[in-house]
């Protein structure tokens, strides 16, 4: 074979090697090209879903200020102006006019009497379907924000227990234990309940550990200057004083809108003619009513008038009473009766208010509400709620059980919450064992279920226990103490 043909052959043969490696690599090239390619495209993507993910995220936000900001224009709008049912679609756009996409409101409106409003906001992006949702709850705190509140001195003495935060207007003295918050409107005040010197708006006679007992003259570490010391044996939580005062005197204006409801539901009492009426509350969404035609007298010597100088002195008993009639629960949930009013029983799955008052108020006509027996729930986790709210004084009266349950927010608007006093001629009313106030107390004037005395002590035991459930859901047009929404829980869904 010549050289030439050995030289086309080798030349064919390395040619056959080069084009396979070519293939082999540009495969290769491609594929790395390929992926490099759809990794690319996947980033974009991935980035590009982010970006639309955030943008429907901040127009689901813009939905929930919107509508925050609606509420605090008109509180009692839960359709969006527009009189119908959601939900409410609103266009978005950004600051150069351009639609940026849109939000979808879901609002459910709050039950009966209660303040607390759920808005769930959709933002989706314009041509896109990407959508983020936030459901947000808000509500307006009402007055039961507190476990106890007062617009007067007060004096919580040995034996007394609460669970809760416990305001007053006033100075404070805690001389049993309280397990939260205890805060007055007054930095300090002079005790009318011992001649001492001026004390810390908040303060206590318990001596400090490990000394025992109470001082009735005051505790020297109680006294201005500030700051007060540190008595977690006292204030689990602590003190604040001061701080801001709460409207008592607002409550006028929350009777009259109370009587109208009632009037409109059909469950308004005009004056008995006789002494008041008894709501006997039952667990089958009714109440009986019963006109009151007599009190239970004193026993001998103990029918003193306004003893220990208490205005409107009386047993507060019922001896005889008249059946009126059965009736079912108003769908508001507002009773107003226009006359004093006495209240037992029990409820269940309910959300009531019981008010009593007459008008024009007058020191000489404000009303009462009273009980001897139990007030009970069934559910205690926000299901039954009962709000007693009276002209005058909230009353145990003389022959109140000796150990009693409570149920209920209590607000004596210009009276007292409280027992009047029954001394040693009243035995044996003059002492009770224990009561038991599960839900809050409001009390113009001084509270008091018991008495520094020896001839007359009341209930020994006074336990008060905070209901949480009445800060965003208290009973049917509660007091509130203010008319702004504030954020309860905000969560993406």
């Amino acid at each position: 074979m010549s050289n030439y043909k050995l030289k086309i052959k080798r030349y064919r043969k390395n040619s056959g090697y080069i084009l396979v490696s070519t293939l082999v690599f540009a495969t290769i090239s491609i594929i790395i090209l390929t992926g490099l390619a759809t990794w690319a495209a996947t980033n974009y993507r991935a980035v590009s879903q982010t970006v639309e993910r955030e943008k429907a995220f901040q127009i689901a936000e813009a939905g929930i200020d919107y509508y925050r900001w609606h509420l605090a224009h008109a509180a009692q709008d839960f359709q969006d102006g527009t009189g119908q049912s959601g939900p409410y679609v609103h266009l978005y756009y950004d600051k150069l006019g351009n639609l940026v996409g849109q939000y979808e409101l879901t609002i459910t409106p709050p039950l009966v009497g209660s303040t607390v409003v759920k808005i769930v906001s959709k933002g989706t992006v314009a041509s896109t379907t990407t959508s983020r949702s936030i459901e947000t709850i808000l509500a307006i705190p009402s007055l039961a924000k507190y476990a106890f509140v007062a617009n007067s001195v007060m004096r919580f003495g040995e034996g007394t227990e609460i669970f809760g935060p416990i305001h007053s207007n006033d100075g404070i003295r805690m001389d049993g234990l309280a397990h939260n918050i205890v805060t007055s409107a007054k930095a300090s005040y002079n005790d009318p309940d011992h001649n001492g010197d001026v004390e810390f708006g908040v303060h206590t006679h318990v001596k400090a550990p490990p000394s025992s007992g109470v001082s009735e003259g005051g505790l020297n570490s109680e006294d201005l200057p500030p700051p007060a010391p540190v008595r977690t044996d006292v204030f689990v939580t602590g003190r604040q004083f001061p701080v801001p005062a709460i409207d008592f005197n607002g409550l006028t204006q929350n009777l009259a809108n109370l009587k109208t409801l009632a009037q409109s539901s059909d469950r308004y009492f005009a004056s008995s003619g006789v002494l008041g009426y008894n709501i006997v509350l039952k667990t089958n969404g009714t109440f009986d009513l019963y006109k009151e035609t007599a009190l239970t007298s004193a026993p001998q010597s103990c029918n003193k008038p306004n003893w220990d100088s208490q205005a409107g002195w009386s047993t507060w008993t019922i001896k005889t009473q008249v059946f009126d009639a059965n009736y079912t629960f108003p769908t508001n949930g507002v009773i107003f009766v226009e006359d004093n009013v006495w209240v037992e029983g029990k409820i269940n799955n309910v959300r009531l208010t019981i008010a009593s008052g007459k008008f024009p108020e007058s020191d000489t006509t404000n009303t009462n509400i009273s009980f001897t027996k139990d007030i009970l729930y069934t559910n205690y986790d926000g299901q039954d709620v009962l709000a007693l709210i009276a002209q005058n004084n909230i009353n145990a009266g003389m022959e109140s059980a000796d150990t009693i349950e409570v149920d209920a927010a209590l607000i004596a608007k210009n009276g007292r919450v409280g027992k009047y006093y029954y001394n040693s001629s009243c035995h044996p009313y003059d002492e009770r064992t224990k009561i038991r106030l599960y839900g809050m107390v409001g009390t113009n004037k001084r509270y008091g279920f018991a008495y520094a005395s020896t001839q007359g002590r009341g209930y020994v035991t006074r336990e008060i226990v905070y209901d949480g459930n009445l800060l965003y859901s208290p009973p049917p047009s509660f007091p509130l103490t203010s008319d702004q929404y504030v954020t309860i829980s905000w969560r993406e869904i």
